[in-house]
C-alpha cells in the first residue's frame, strides 16, 4: 500500500509538472508554437507520458484552464455593496492587464486556441460562467436588490467579456472612462434608492 501511494504521488507530480510546463510554454510561445516535445523537455518527462494522458495540445491547454494553471483566477471583482463600482473596478484591472503587450499576446493566443479546439472553448465557458467570482458577485447584487430580480446575468457577463475580447483582437486603445461607460451600457445607471426590485411606494 505504501508503495502504491508513492507511485500515485509520482504520477501526480508529473501531471502537475506537465501542466506548469504547458502554461509556461503557452505564455512564452503562444498556442501556434506550443509543442508536445517542448512541454516534455521542460517537464522532464517522455512525450509518450503526455500522450498517455492527453491526446492533443488543445486538451492540455483545456486542462490547464480547468486547473487554474494557465490563467489563475486573480481578477476577482470586489464586493463593496455597490455592484456598478465593483464591476468598474474589475474592468479597470482587466483592461490594465490587457494593456501590457505581453499579456495581450497571451490572450490573443488563448482566443486562437479556443477557436481551434472546442474543448478549450468549453473549458473557458465553464471557468467564466460556472460558479465564477463574477457570477457570484452579480447574484449577490440581485439578492441585495442592487440589480433587478430578472437581471440576465449570463448575458451581462457575455457583453462585458466580449468587450474585453474585442479590445484584445483589435488592439483598440483604452480610452479614459471606458470601464464606467461599459458598465452603464450593460447594467444601466444606478436606480434611485429603494427602487430596484421593489414596487412603487403607495401614494
Amino acid at each position: 500500500m505504501a508503495e502504491g501511494r508513492r507511485g500515485a504521488a509520482r504520477s501526480e507530480a508529473a501531471r502537475l509538472a506537465i501542466l506548469r510546463a504547458t502554461a509556461h510554454q503557452f505564455a512564452e510561445r503562444g498556442y501556434d508554437h506550443l509543442t508536445m516535445e517542448g512541454i516534455a523537455a521542460e517537464a522532464g518527462v517522455g512525450k509518450q507520458t503526455i500522450y498517455r494522458w492527453w491526446p492533443s495540445k488543445g486538451a492540455l491547454v483545456a486542462e490547464c484552464l480547468l486547473e487554474g494553471v494557465l490563467m489563475p483566477d486573480h481578477f476577482l471583482p470586489p464586493d463593496t455593496g455597490d455592484v456598478r463600482a465593483d464591476l468598474t473596478a474589475w474592468l479597470v484591472e482587466v483592461l490594465t492587464f490587457i494593456g501590457d503587450e505581453r499579456n495581450e499576446a497571451l490572450l490573443r493566443s488563448l482566443v486562437a486556441a479556443a477557436s481551434e479546439n472546442a474543448e478549450v472553448g468549453r473549458r473557458l465557458d465553464e471557468s467564466i460562467f460556472s460558479g465564477s467570482a463574477l457570477v457570484t458577485r452579480l447574484e449577490a447584487a440581485v439578492e441585495a436588490s442592487d440589480l433587478r430580480p430578472d437581471a440576465p446575468i449570463p448575458e451581462i457577463i457575455e457583453a462585458l467579456v466580449g468587450a474585453l475580447v474585442f479590445r484584445v483582437l483589435t488592439r483598440t486603445p483604452v480610452s479614459p472612462g471606458l470601464a464606467d461607460r461599459l458598465v452603464e451600457a450593460v447594467v444601466g445607471p444606478a436606480a434611485p434608492s429603494g427602487a430596484v426590485g421593489e414596487p412603487p411606494a403607495p401614494r
